[in-house]
């Protein structure tokens, strides 16, 4: 049995399942086969759901009178409404889902950078927004990890990413058989790891889960996803990473000589001047929590956010995050 949950990642279904781009044409993106042996992948493609061919005439936005539109200049349809349609219908049916990689720059799932046009006539100038579908995913479900393939090719958005979806669907999880001990569980083995995002948060976190007023358990875990969702929508800065690294030395400090310990503290200042890469001290600090048998350290999900299989070696040399 896996270690790690399965995520559910909503992904647009040109991103390598169908050819069903305009032109009809399938886009290859390292990051979606990487994910699929570890992920349960739902794949729309608005576009080809609203009735649209492929191949087809491109659709694109359009601002009119202080609205958006969907609209096809070659044949001069509006889809705009049927659109809306099957947004809502997707979204109703939808269910929990830990995440979104959707087409960047797509009239329809695009996140940002869209081109969205002044008039219906074809020589007007545009303007940059998001496209209808990934509008509304951003309003729906903008608290979990939402982002478009090209920003993910990136090592630290994918990382910061990835993080966030397996974090979301331990969560899940643990909602579908939810129990006090379950959520004090969840926060223990997280602690480390949502320090790095926030210290403060963490410690909210925890006395939400400490639920010292006696709320009803669906209120507590309501109150609690809500303020994680939040403190993991930031990537961690540099500074907070290195106050988890000392926090966590001190679980195994006294085991080592001297020497080790002056080795470890040398190689935190090598992280901070960006000539290490995080995941080198991270090993460190789980070769020692092995070799003591420290099993609060072992339980830690910063040592393993995620399925080894998802670091690439190309991000092997990376270090600083922000």
């Amino acid at each position: 049995m896996s270690e790690f949950p399965t995520p559910r990642v909503v992904v647009s279904r040109c991103l390598g399942f169908e050819k069903c781009r305009y032109d009809g044409s399938v886009i290859s993106d390292p990051t979606v086969p990487m994910l699929k042996p570890h992920v349960e992948f739902i794949t729309p493609c608005p576009e080809k759901e609203i009735g649209l061919g492929v191949p087809r005439d491109p659709i694109r936005l359009v601002q009119d009178n202080g609205e958006k539109r969907l609209f096809q200049p070659a044949t001069g349809k509006d889809v705009t409404d049927d659109m809306r349609s099957y947004i809502d219908q997707f979204l109703d049916g939808l269910g929990e889902v830990d995440g979104f990689i959707l087409k960047h720059r797509s009239p329809s799932c695009g996140l940002s950078n869209v081109k969205i046009y002044y008039g219906f006539d074809e020589k007007v100038n545009h303007f940059r927004g998001k496209g209808m579908f990934g509008e509304a995913i951003l309003s729906s479900h903008g608290s979990l990890p939402v982002e478009d393939e090209g920003r993910l090719r990136n090592f630290s958005i994918r990382e910061h990413f990835l993080i966030r979806l397996y974090t979301m669907a331990s969560f899940r999880e643990f909602k579908q058989n939810p129990s006090m001990k379950g959520l004090v569980d969840f926060h223990t083995n997280n602690k480390f790891l949502f320090m790095a995002f926030n210290q403060e948060t963490m410690h909210e976190l925890g006395r939400i889960t400490a639920n010292h007023e006696q709320q009803p358990l669906e209120k507590v875990i309501g109150s609690y996803e809500v303020l994680m969702r939040k403190m993991l929508a930031s990537m961690p800065r540099f500074t907070s990473w290195i106050n988890m690294l000392y926090h966590a030395f001190g679980f195994i400090s006294d085991g080592l000589e001297k020497q080790e310990k002056t080795f470890f503290l040398n190689s935190i200042e090598e992280y901070r001047d960006e000539r290490i890469p995080l995941s080198t001290l991270i090993k460190l600090l789980k070769s020692y929590a092995l070799r003591f048998n420290q099993d609060y350290l072992l339980r830690q999900t910063f040592l393993n956010p995620f399925p080894l299989d998802l670091v690439q070696i190309t991000d092997s040399g990376k270090g600083r995050r922000t």
